[in-house]
């Protein structure tokens, strides 16, 4: 078998070269400035009341973040502008989760006012950078031209590139802030049902069956309930009747019920010997304790007048 010299297997190596490509697939950010409210004048409000841009970070990983530490910046030459202070728990995001920051400048109101604001006339910047500052890890840029109360983000939560790598941002058709982006404006179940039966007349006779079932079962359950009931109470009833009735019973001798208690009552004092013998003797026992009260000096004494 004859071998191919090295240099003919380099001639065909670089004759193949151009018709090769190394695309490599372009991945989602693990953190993603999702959407971008630019132009704010009567949307959603801050937690003073005002009215500014703002920016959503969504959580595109399947476990939390902490975010505290890192930079959101809108001048490249500063990625440092607004450091995220650390220790607050609203900077854990959680996993498929999102978080807002308002642009309005005013750093001093809290962890999530950041110190720069966002200018509709002109292209916006918005970086967000690790906690060292040099490791960017999302960047977008909204462009001049901002109409009012109108965000640019993903359509989906997180989804910046689609599979050909291509850039998915876009004006919104909705203001979704710390929410999904992507919103149903119709149930396609309700509205093929709404299709099917126009009038309604199957939901009502549907409801209708609903209900009638729900009070059938009902009237058996209480049904059922009420007969033990009855059952339970009437052996009651008969135990308590028998027993009453074997108590007031006379003796088969003529001897009522009372008169064998009394006498036997009587024999249990015999046996125990606890009476007198007579009616006319009154019998005293001995007492076994030496000390006794009625013997007792003490209280015979007197105390003695205060001197």
């Amino acid at each position: 078998m004859n071998k191919l010299p090295a240099s003919s297997v380099l001639f065909l190596f670089l004759l193949l070269l151009p018709f090769t490509s190394c695309s490599e697939r372009v991945e989602n950010p693990r953190m993603v400035i999702n959407e971008v409210l630019v132009n704010n004048e009567e949307n959603y409000v801050d937690d003073y009341g005002q009215r500014s841009g703002w920016i959503e970070i969504f959580n595109n990983t399947a476990k939390t973040q902490d975010i505290g530490g890192y930079f959101l910046t809108n001048d490249k030459s500063n990625p440092r502008k607004y450091p995220i202070p650390r220790g607050d728990v609203l900077t854990r995001i959680a996993p498929h989760q999102h978080v807002l920051f308002w642009a309005n400048n005013k750093p001093y109101q809290g962890t999530f006012h950041i110190s720069f604001e966002l200018d509709p006339e002109e292209d916006n910047y918005i970086a967000l950078f690790d906690e060292s500052g040099t490791k960017l890890i999302d960047e977008i840029i909204i462009p001049k031209g901002q109409l009012a109360d109108v965000s640019w983000g993903y359509e989906m939560d997180g989804v910046k590139y689609d599979k050909d790598g291509t850039l998915q941002l876009t004006r919104l058709k909705k203001v979704t802030p710390s929410t999904n982006n992507y919103t149903l404006d119709k149930n396609e179940k309700v509205e093929r049902f709404k299709q099917q039966d126009k009038f309604g007349a199957s939901m009502t006779i549907t409801s209708m069956l609903v209900v009638f079932c729900a009070l059938l079962v009902l009237y058996i359950v209480f049904k059922i309930v009420g007969k033990s009931s009855t059952r339970i109470s009437e052996k009651r009833r008969g135990k308590s009747t028998t027993v009453e009735t074997t108590a007031g019973k006379p003796d088969p001798q003529g001897i009522p019920g009372e008169v064998l208690s009394a006498i036997f009552m009587a024999l249990h004092e015999e046996q125990n010997d606890v009476h007198d013998f007579e009616h006319t003797i009154l019998t005293i026992n001995k007492i076994n304790k030496n000390y006794s009260p009625w013997s007792s000096k003490i209280y015979g004494l007197r105390e003695l007048p205060r001197r």
